[in-house]
């Protein structure tokens, strides 16, 4: 069942939705402010967020550029506010999406299976020596699948989630070993070393798994 997480300080919109996605097949988790949010989305793993802009605490803005920091989740931004200034902002922090108040349930559910169908077709990279199966948590070489191990495969799904950019030392840390390892970069070293052996066609030369000294790692397709 698809989990969605809907973010909206409102009551009877926050209800309305909760019942409404509820009715279609979806299950829903609720947040009404974006610490909550943000709480959810790193123990709860929801596969789309609806995100409102006016909150109480953090503003939805906010929201969408600390997720986006470790997160490729859908989001779907939800705003009374028209103006093309804050579309523009919200999709260039990372939104998949922007729906503007009042809107029908039947417009939101459309925008939500449509957003379902983008992040399905990202699940397979392929590349030229490996495939890597997001949705089945394998990697494939010469169509056969290669043993993991859980944290090799934590880390390599965090790089392949976002193609082509710089990940963080800290944030690769916290994603895939928890905020108390933020300072045990030798743990980086060790495992991705692990994974260049079992994956590139040359591990001194790699040629997918790039390392930026002092800075991060990058997984380049």
């Amino acid at each position: 069942m698809i989990r969605i997480l809907v973010v909206e300080d409102e009551t009877a919109i926050r209800r309305s939705l909760e019942i409404g996605l509820r009715a279609h097949g979806y299950d829903v988790l609720i947040a009404a402010d974006g610490r909550t949010a943000i709480q959810a989305c790193t123990e709860d793993a929801p596969d789309l967020v609806l995100l409102d802009l006016g909150l109480p605490d953090l503003t939805g803005f906010e929201v969408l550029r600390q997720l986006r920091t470790w997160s490729t989740v859908p989001v779907i931004v939800l705003s009374a506010r028209h103006g093309s200034g804050d579309k523009v902002e919200a999709l260039d922090l990372g939104a998949d999406d922007y729906v503007t108040k009042p809107f029908g349930l039947d417009e939101l559910l459309a925008r939500v299976r449509a957003a379902g169908r983008r992040a399905q077709t990202s699940e397979r990279i392929v590349t030229d020596d490996f495939v890597i199966d997001l949705g089945a948590a394998q990697v494939l070489v010469d169509g056969e699948p290669v043993r993991l191990t859980p944290i090799e495969w934590k880390l390599l799904a965090v790089l392949a989630a976002s193609p082509g950019r710089l990940v963080g030392r800290v944030d690769l840390l916290h994603q895939v070993w928890g905020p108390a390892y933020e300072g045990e970069t030798n743990y980086l070293r060790v495992y991705v070393a692990n994974l260049r052996r079992k994956l590139e066609p040359e591990p001194a030369r790699p040629r997918y798994l790039h390392t930026e000294p002092g800075l991060g790692y990058r997984f380049t397709p």
